[in-house]
């Protein structure tokens, strides 16, 4: 079998999707790990080889992998709230070790490992934080970030043990396909959907989804192993992402800033539901504890030894708008 071909995980998400058609875009080929109740819509119609496991099964993964060149492991387990906070543990920690294991029993020649930037520190002067920011795993705020910032310990043993593992942690990225939708794009969609009447007081870094994913692919190309790298872009208050939001759209912005005392008890009520009923709460405890400090990051590392291109956001905000209205995600004009 030719070990030509790229393996990339969570290929049917967000992220994954345009990993997947920027390697096509380079004439890679492509061999996508899915489970078989994926939703593969952002893979219709392009040319790749489905193989479908799962990542707590370590035999599927083996065997999905075996034969290629490289792996991009994107796929994670991405709730903020979960009625069985085991399962995000065994599908983003138990699930990137299985992956690093087949990889090195099949003796890939790279493998790039998708983290994030909440698995990192905040400085302690406010300033955005950087790929060396110290962090500990008490700093982490629910089972999301901490179930990542595992997973990512993983990644750097294997580095450190020899293993070919370069790491890339994005931010916040917006665009097209985010099909699920990931938090971030649930936010873009209440806001479409008149479901905004306030906002709290946070801010996040935001990148184009295809710069993340161009990212992975410099990252395979030049990233040095053992290496993190901070995919991000732009960093911006909510209320400015939300002021963004209403140029683009045509709709007004929120101009009620929510006490946070008043956000955390709507969210307590909101997640105390969800527990009681099994439905993701919409306002889910973590986010609101997450909005305590503005995840504002340092990017330049990225931009300066690997070229991670850094498209203008509102641009992305767009494209996230346009797609999210024409694919039925948007219920008034």
């Amino acid at each position: 079998m030719s070990r030509d071909v790229v393996f990339v995980t969570g290929a049917t998400g967000f992220v994954g999707s345009h990993v997947v058609l920027k390697l096509l875009e380079r004439g890679k080929r492509v061999r996508v790990f899915a489970r078989r109740s994926s939703n593969l819509k952002n893979l219709k119609g392009l040319d790749v080889e489905m193989v479908y496991g799962d990542l707590t099964d370590a035999k599927s993964i083996r065997e999905a992998m075996r034969g290629c060149r490289q792996v991009y492991h994107v796929a994670a387990d991405y709730r903020l709230w979960a009625p069985q906070p085991a399962a995000i543990y065994q599908n983003n920690v138990q699930g990137t070790r299985n992956v690093l294991e087949a990889a090195s029993q099949e003796k890939v020649e790279k493998i790039v490992y998708t983290s994030t930037v909440g698995a990192l520190g905040f400085s302690q002067d406010g300033s955005p934080s950087t790929e060396q920011t110290a962090v500990t795993l008490e700093d982490m705020v629910g089972h999301y970030k901490r179930s990542k910032f595992l997973a990512e310990q993983e990644a750097m043993a294997a580095a450190k043990a020899g293993f070919p593992v370069v790491i890339v942690n994005p931010s916040t990225p917006v665009g097209a396909m985010d099909i699920k939708p990931t938090p971030t794009g649930q936010m873009i969609v209440d806001f479409l959907n008149g479901r905004m009447p306030a906002y709290v007081e946070t801010g996040l870094n935001l990148i184009d989804v295809e710069d993340v994913a161009e990212g992975h692919l410099l990252a395979m190309e030049t990233g040095r192993v053992g290496e993190k790298y901070i995919l991000g872009n732009e960093n911006l208050s909510l209320k400015e992402i939300l002021e963004m939001l209403s140029r683009i759209s045509g709709l007004a912005s929120p101009k009620i800033r929510l006490p946070r005392g008043i956000a955390l008890g709507i969210a307590c009520v909101s997640t105390g539901w969800g527990r009681l009923t099994g439905r993701t709460p919409r306002v889910p405890l973590e986010a609101v504890r997450m909005s305590k400090k503005k995840m504002y990051f340092d990017s330049s590392k990225a931009v300066k030894h690997l070229g991670l291109p850094q498209r203008p956001v509102q641009d992305a905000l767009q494209k996230a708008v346009v797609w999210f209205r024409q694919n039925g995600y948007v219920r008034r004009n």
